[in-house]
């Protein structure tokens, strides 16, 4: 079995899944509706009330999560923890909470899996559809073909700005909606051509805001009781007689979630103003079903992130043969090493294969210019830690070891980095056949032995290592090279 945990906008979620016969059956779920986004400063910081909530949430998530075997579990966080300004604060204390990491993933990251937890639980290959998730703090809109995602976006308007921009305190009038609809237009309006021109067969709403709007309208059988466009006029003039939403009594909707419901249905019209669609689907799958079903894809080894790789190489014309060299050196110096961190090998190769990515911006400074890209690339399956941890391993490929010098302090990160600037220089001086003799020791400093003889075979290695010698003295490390 395997947990999905979604700390959301408007609420923290969880699902645990359990595959049978090409199937994800889910076996528990819970939620907690504790509206971080409206714990959001006007400093942009989470208030020390919306922090507690979290944590005393997060705290009953870890203990229902205790009480089942599971194989895997994945926790993510959406558009509120990428915003908050003190997030990074709030982290620890969350993850101690719930026991497990917690990964910020990007809006486009989100976007892929609200479509692949659409396209599981659809399972029609090479139908052409749209998905829209209106989230509490960021709206998706992704397009694909069958299992396919070809475009994806994630925009900055969800449920919460926009109840609190243009329905304070509760109350709805038609020249706000009118107002909180063109503001969403917006923002939808540039994209709009690309999406359109792609063109689908059906329209899906994944978000838990879509599925209450489409409950009220099926409920009351309003306009022609589906979730047309004409239907949410017909809930949106409702809501407005209403005047506020403590007034506003349909069946099919808690009266706290109204005011939800009235932002996320004016950012709803927006979108299909803008993207041409007269009708959709509500769909009970998104974003937690789509990292069940890719836990369950690295289960099998058909990580994303592999795939991600390789195209990013292909885009910025990487030359694969030095970049699986380097890799293989790497993997080979790294277990000599004796890591504690298994998990972070494959975080050392991913950077070894995109280590001379830079190199497409200017051979000049090209390892800050990988770096950079390697942290601020959209790379599908990657987790804003984990590129900027491979971005800190590229950084330090060579040069001076100052500007890493804090990342140093985790040992495992030192011997990724030692790994992938030994594995450059062999590289660089075609070494990287001829290691069966060298031995390396990290531990209080860097031992290197060589066989007898091997310096001469290779004389441009020996001033590598007084290269190094020298970049590992400037932040504490001395490094002994024997030849035995």
């Amino acid at each position: 079995m395997y947990a999905a945990v979604d700390l959301g906008s408007n609420s923290f979620r969880l699902h645990i899944g359990e595959p049978i016969a090409g199937q994800m059956h889910i076996v528990r779920t819970a939620r907690d509706p504790i509206r971080l986004a409206a714990g959001l400063g006007p400093d942009g910081a989470l208030t020390p009330e919306a922090m507690e909530t979290a944590v005393r949430s997060l705290r009953d998530f870890g203990a229902l999560l205790r009480q089942h075997r599971l194989e895997a579990v994945r926790v993510v966080a959406t558009n509120t923890m990428r915003v908050a300004t003190n997030a990074e604060q709030l982290l620890p204390r969350l993850e101690a909470a719930i026991g497990h990491p917690i990964e910020v993933i990007s809006g486009e990251e989100e976007g892929r899996l609200i479509y692949m937890g659409v396209s599981c639980a659809l399972a029609r290959p090479g139908e052409r559809r749209l998905v829209i998730d209106v989230g509490g703090g960021s709206t998706e809109v992704i397009a694909g073909a069958g299992d396919a995602i070809e475009l994806v976006e994630s925009f900055s308007i969800g449920t919460h700005p926009q109840s609190a921009a243009w329905f304070p305190g509760g109350r709805m009038t038609a020249a706000a909606f009118d107002a909180a609809v063109n503001a969403a237009r917006a923002l939808f309006e540039d994209a709009a051509d690309r999406y359109r021109a792609h063109g689908w067969q059906a329209v899906y709403g994944s978000s838990g805001t879509i599925r209450a709007v489409n409950e009220v309208i099926v409920r009351n059988r309003l306009g022609d009781g589906s979730m047309s466009f004409d239907s949410l006029l017909v809930l949106r003039d409702r809501l407005v007689e209403a005047g506020h939403a403590d007034a506003f009594d349909l069946p099919g909707i808690k009266r706290e979630r109204v005011i939800v419901m009235a932002g996320g249905l004016s950012v709803l019209l927006g979108a299909m103003q803008e993207f041409g669609v007269r009708a959709m689907t509500a769909i009970n799958a998104g974003l937690r079903l789509g990292v069940l079903s890719d836990l369950e894809l690295r289960a099998c080894r058909s990580d994303r992130r592999d795939s991600a790789i390789q195209d990013c190489m292909r885009r910025f014309g990487v030359d694969e043969g030095r970049a699986v060299r380097t890799a293989a050196v790497a993997r080979q110096l790294y277990d000599r090493l004796g890591p504690a961190d298994e998990g972070l090998r494959r975080h050392l190769l991913w950077s070894c294969m995109l280590h001379e990515v830079g190199q497409a911006v200017s051979h000049t400074g090209a390892h800050k210019h990988a770096a950079y890209i390697v942290e601020h690339a959209d790379l599908p399956g990657f987790t804003n830690r984990e590129q900027r941890l491979m971005s800190t391993i590229v950084l330090a490929q060579k040069g001076n070891l100052r500007k890493v010098r804090d990342a140093l302090g985790a040992p495992d990160v030192a011997r990724a980095v030692l790994a992938l600037r030994l594995a450059a220089v062999f590289m660089h001086a075609r070494v990287d056949g001829d290691l069966d003799g060298l031995r390396v020791r990290m531990k209080n400093r860097i031992e290197i032995d060589t066989p007898r003889g091997w310096l001469k075979q290779h004389p441009t290695v020996a001033a590598w290592f007084d290269k190094e010698a020298a970049a590992w003295a400037e932040v504490g490390v001395g490094l002994q090279l024997t030849q035995v």
